[in-house]
């Protein structure tokens, strides 16, 4: 080995492993035998030059290969420390570095690929801690302010001995609700004291309930004492009136028609009857009207206090061990037909409310133009058991949530409601919760039955209804005025293509149904971006608002 003029470079010598094994077994051999003793006597001094170098060489030589020799045959130990940059390493040996960095990577992998999963999990835990999280109510409170004006002609109004308004309102609970404010809003406008409203003996439910069953009649005629004059019957000055029946009121018709269709006749007459009020007040008021509808709403219709009582009962049952979720299930199969829509719960199902749709071609009241399937991507059907089921998961409901789910049986019984039980073993409702008897006393009747889905409905944590209708919409508004209350708003025509697309993992999926209700949970929503809808679904801004300092006029 010669060093090179540049100290930094080194110069390397390859030796074969022929001529290694070659050296061994010859040279070395004979290197390291003893020499035979010569018969004369020669000194480990070297006394003679020529012998001396001879043997110095020979020594030199042998010091240096042995050197060789452990460097050849012990090179593992120094491959860890050795600077020597000339080193080769052998082929096994590169093979097992490459494996081992394989597997280091294949491991760190692993690690991450364990660690996002970890975290996505814990995320779900999370999202199950707040699904029982309420929404912020941005601090918006009921402020029922009426007017400088409106209080000055309340004066009169409630004075008047002269005009009564007569109304028959018809429909499930929650309908003929809507329609006992309208009554009021439009005594208002008409200066007409109120009969109480007559309630139709419903076709369906054959419910022959009265206004003082269902509702607390004394507090609703306080509270509305500076607003309307409600009033039991007709006075014996009018019991002789034949009263004027209207039927043609137009839907969503203004103050300013009614009081140019009606007042004259009432004038005259002194008696006004009127049908059908289902939707014909306009949903667009002025401001003092709009606040008398929510006034009516939220503080005057209280339900009866035996409802009151039994429903609170039931409220609390279901809150005994902790937070529960209250689920309108719109399953019956009037829905089905009504909605043109199939329960999905098998071919035979589907078949009955196919011929009953045929049969009875009236009842259809959503887009007759429309196939099943194409409402059913629109998002005009009801959602199923298994649909509910899926949205309630993804958006962080746990196991162990109890569910109390209100409205009728649905068509197919507890076939129907069986992804929910399975999933949600917790599963009530009025019957389960009741003790014997509790419920006799009403007579098994539709409306009341109703009412007392509406008190634990209204109390639970949480609230999301299968579909639209009068007892979704009433509970929403509701929620919103008794400080923004936790209320899913299904957004079924964006998530149905997720609930199809069988790609996705459960994770993912999750993700998305969440990103797209996460301003559907009752957030305040303003009604301002919503002309024509009912200001006691939206009460805010005519109903409520920040001012810490207003207060509601009603109690």
């Amino acid at each position: 080995m010669a060093k090179s003029k540049n100290n930094n470079k080194v110069s390397c010598i390859s030796v074969s492993s022929q001529m290694i094994q070659s050296i061994s077994s010859s040279s070395l051999q004979s290197l390291l035998l003893s020499p035979k003793k010569s018969s004369k006597q020669t000194t480990i001094f070297f006394p003679n030059s020529k012998n001396s170098k001879y043997y110095f060489l020979i020594l030199l030589f042998l010091f240096s290969f042995l050197g060789m020799l452990k460097l050849g045959f012990n090179l593992d130990p120094l491959i860890p420390f050795s600077p020597n940059p000339c080193f080769i390493t052998q082929p096994l040996q590169t093979q097992t570095s490459i494996s081992t960095n394989s597997a280091s990577f294949l491991i760190e992998s692993e690690t991450k690929e364990s660690s996002s999963v970890l975290q996505e999990e814990d995320k779900e835990e999370e999202e199950k801690v707040d699904f029982w999280k309420q929404p912020d109510g941005l601090g918006y409170k009921p402020c029922l302010d009426f007017s400088k004006e409106y209080r000055h002609s309340s004066e009169v109004i409630v004075k008047d001995r002269t005009k009564y308004l007569m109304v028959v309102v018809s429909g499930g609970m929650n309908q003929q609700r809507n329609q006992i404010v309208d009554a009021v809003v439009i005594a208002r406008i008409l200066g007409a004291a109120l009969v109480v409203p007559i309630l139709q003996v419903n076709v369906i439910w054959s419910d022959e309930s009265e206004f003082s069953d269902i509702f607390d009649l004394e507090h609703f005629k306080k509270v509305l004492a500076n607003d309307v004059r409600i009033v039991s019957s007709l006075p014996s000055t009018h019991l002789m009136s034949r009263p004027v029946e209207e039927k043609r009121t137009p839907l969503h018709a203004s103050p300013r028609w009614i009081r140019e269709r009606y007042h004259k006749r009432l004038h005259r007459d002194g008696v006004l009857l009127l049908r059908g009020l289902d939707s014909r007040l306009s949903k667009d008021l002025p401001s003092d009207l709009q606040k008398l509808r929510c006034k009516v709403a939220f503080h005057a219709l209280r339900f009866a206090p035996p409802i009151l009582e039994l429903g609170n009962k039931l409220a609390e049952r279901m809150r005994s061990k902790g937070p529960y979720i209250a689920l309108h299930l719109r399953m019956e199969k009037d829905v089905w037909v009504r909605t043109g829509c199939l329960p999905g719960l098998s071919h035979k199902y589907d078949e009955i409310i196919s011929n009953e749709r045929k049969l009875r071609p009236d009842l259809l009241t959503a887009r007759s133009n429309m196939t099943y399937h194409e409402r059913k991507l629109a998002g005009l059907c009801p959602l199923n058991a298994f649909e509910v089921m899926r949205l309630l998961k993804a958006l962080g409901a746990p196991r162990n949530a109890k569910i109390y789910w209100a409205g009728g049986m649905p068509f197919g019984g507890q076939e129907a409601l069986m992804p929910l039980t399975r999933e949600f073993p917790h599963f009530y409702n009025k019957e389960d919760l009741a003790l014997p008897g509790e419920l006799e006393s009403f007579g098994n009747k539709a409306s009341i039955m109703a009412a007392l889905d509406y008190v634990v409905s209204e109390d639970s944590d949480v609230f999301m209804p299968s579909h639209g209708g009068n007892m979704g919409h009433a509970i929403q508004g509701h929620r919103a005025y008794a400080g923004h209350k936790k209320y899913i708003t299904p957004n079924k025509r964006e998530m149905l293509p997720h609930f199809m697309n069988s790609s996705r993992s459960g994770l993912e999926f999750n993700r998305v149904i969440r990103d797209l209700h996460r301003e559907s949970l009752g957030q305040p929503d303003l009604r301002i971006s919503k002309i024509g809808r009912d200001v006691t679904k939206y009460p805010i801004p005519a109903c409520m608002c920040k001012s810490s300092d207003t207060e509601s006029s009603s109690d």
